[in-house]
């Protein structure tokens, strides 16, 4: 009776997870246009997320203040990593400069800059897409720092398709706005 139990309970397992599509969001866009090569190396330290988007089901706002989760689409990433990856992997096209490193782990050099991402805000709210972050730059050498806010509103479907698609074009958004400000 009890090895009956435990295959029916893997096997609805199973069933539930087999149906689930899975996305991420760290494949670096392709920039528009590429800025000269940046003159030093850049670290990036671990993108922050708010913590709805530590669990692996996709979240969607309600209300300003009620989040659910979508049953059936699930984050193929940790997106913290993920999107720290992405950024990396974005500048260092748009720059064309491959010392640009996840800060301080593989940086073999002390960078000249390190760029620190806070996502406060990554969700869709009805038909509309959320992003909104800050982000600073410092010039480890003259300790100069630059800190910028950025907000974006995307409109979107309700299909997981949709809103994966425009969280991915808000993020796009994002690494122009951080590639500019290191420019």
């Amino acid at each position: 009776m009890y090895i009956k139990s435990l295959f029916l309970a893997f096997i609805l397992l199973s069933i539930f997870t087999g149906c689930s599509k899975h996305y991420i969001l760290s494949t670096a866009s392709n920039p528009s246009e590429h800025f000269t090569p940046y003159q030093g190396s850049i670290g990036v330290e671990k993108v922050v997320v708010p913590k709805y988007l530590y669990k692996r089901e996709i979240a969607v706002a309600k209300s300003r203040s009620e989040v659910y989760f979508l049953d059936s689409a699930v984050w193929a990433e940790d997106l913290e990593e993920g999107l720290t990856q992405r950024v990396i992997a974005f500048l260092q096209k748009k720059f064309r400069q491959p010392d640009i490193y996840p800060y301080p782990w593989g940086v073999e050099k002390n960078p000249t800059v390190k760029l620190k991402v806070n996502i406060t805000r990554f969700i869709a709210l009805g038909n509309t897409v959320y992003l909104e972050a800050n982000f600073t730059i410092v010039h480890l050498k003259t300790d100069k720092t630059k800190a910028r806010l950025f907000s974006i509103a995307l409109p979107t479907k309700n299909d997981a398709g949709s809103i994966v698609a425009s969280m991915d074009r808000a993020f796009g958004a994002l690494e122009e706005a951080i590639a500019k400000a290191l420019r």
